[in-house]
């Protein structure tokens, strides 16, 4: 009797082995059969347009590489990761994409969530690639695995300083940033170059984010009587400081920063006080001449039925083509492997913003800035004196 109850206690445990494995076998990890990239980035929030950008340009990307059978035989999977433009839910985001097992992640918007995100990144060794956050002090960081597709903030303070002093010939510039990594840096670069130029900068200030009224800073502004405002926060803020400056008669002309190309921000001014408002930036998507902008923006419309609002979306595309390129080139899906390719063997990549190349730091070789003026239809066009 007790070897019978041996036996069947033998068969009982074995069987049990066989199923766990078996089961073991049918929940494999699913990174293992998908290649997975993050996108993060404001899906909701104020900053909306831009996040949701983000994902329509990369979900259509990956939806044409999966068409065609994938990369290295697996279909690439998108997680989405929506921090809001928040530093804390950045960082939040960040941890749900080293659990979720991704490869890389695109994003995020901006600089004041990249830098939290990045630490995490670069501890997780996975591949980061920001389309936007053009703050100069994210690449001194040393992270071998952090790239961009935009260009820095202290190109676009010289294109700034240039454009004030030679091509408006003016020389008395008010300054307003908000405090964030990415304002506070691109007015410190600015105030650099306008100086070394022989401008004179009479106010060089914050404002709070989020806030409705500008006022008191305005006020102040009035007061010095600049002959340019430049203001480097976000179109958030962009649009109701033009308009409440108008409000209080300063004639002086209005610029802002790249992170104001956006059409929120004409609708925050009004038309009215938004005309003849000039942005300095990239090109927008309808004036890039590169072939490879022409085809996304077309497959874009297809898909969504409208062209891409903002050329950050078209930046995102890129940080998305150039890992697809990397992993095509290497044969293989370790971050470290693809850094390395992007590093030392990437060369005039055709990018749908114009050709990529990187330093030894991970950012994107040259400048492309211009300036736009908004006509009296609110609408971008190209700056011609």
């Amino acid at each position: 009797m007790m070897k019978k109850l041996l036996t069947i206690g033998l068969v009982l445990v074995l069987a049990l082995l066989v199923a766990s494995c078996g089961q073991s076998q049918q929940q494999a990890p699913k990174a293992e059969e998908t290649i997975k990239i993050g996108v993060q980035g404001p899906i909701s929030g104020d900053w909306a347009l831009e996040g949701q950008g983000f994902v329509n340009a990369v979900t259509l990307l990956a939806e044409q590489v999966n068409a065609k059978g994938g990369l290295l035989g697996k279909k690439i999977e998108i997680i989405q990761g929506d921090d809001k433009g928040d530093p804390k839910e950045a960082s939040l985001v960040a941890q749900k994409m080293v659990s979720s097992k991704v490869i890389a992640v695109l994003g995020a918007y901006n600089s004041s969530a990249t830098e939290p995100a990045s630490g995490i990144y670069n501890e997780a060794k996975i591949l980061h690639i920001t389309p936007s956050s053009t703050a100069t002090k994210l690449t001194e960081k040393g992270y071998k695995l952090f790239f961009r597709t935009c260009f820095l903030d202290d190109r676009q303070g010289l294109f700034a300083a240039d454009f004030i002093t030679g091509t408006l010939g003016k020389k008395k510039v008010a300054l307003i940033h908000d405090n964030t990594t990415y304002a506070k840096g691109l007015a410190d670069w600015t105030k650099k170059y306008l100086e070394e130029k022989g401008a004179t900068v009479v106010f060089n200030d914050a404002i709070t984010p989020k806030e409705k009224d500008f006022t008191s800073t305005l006020t102040k502004v009035k007061s010095l009587d600049p002959e340019v405002i430049y203001f480097t926060g976000y179109f958030s803020e962009g649009g109701l400081l033009v308009r409440q400056a108008r409000e209080l008669g300063i004639k002086a002309i209005f610029m802002a920063g790249d992170a104001n190309n956006n059409p929120d921000f004409v609708k925050n001014a009004g038309v009215q006080a938004a005309k003849g408002a000039i942005i300095t930036t990239l090109p927008m998507p309808k004036d890039l001449p590169y072939n490879e902008a022409k085809q996304f923006i077309a497959d874009y419309k297809a898909k969504y039925g409208k062209d891409p609002e903002s050329i950050w979306t078209l930046t995102e595309a890129d940080a998305f083509r150039l890992v697809v390129e990397a992993i095509e080139k290497t044969k293989s899906t370790d971050p470290v492997k693809l850094a390395e390719y992007l590093h030392t063997q990437l060369k005039d990549f055709p990018g749908i913003t114009g050709p990529i190349n990187y330093d030894e730091k991970g950012d994107r070789k040259g400048a492309g800035h211009t300036a736009y003026v908004i006509d009296e239809k609110g609408e971008f066009v190209l700056y011609k004196k």
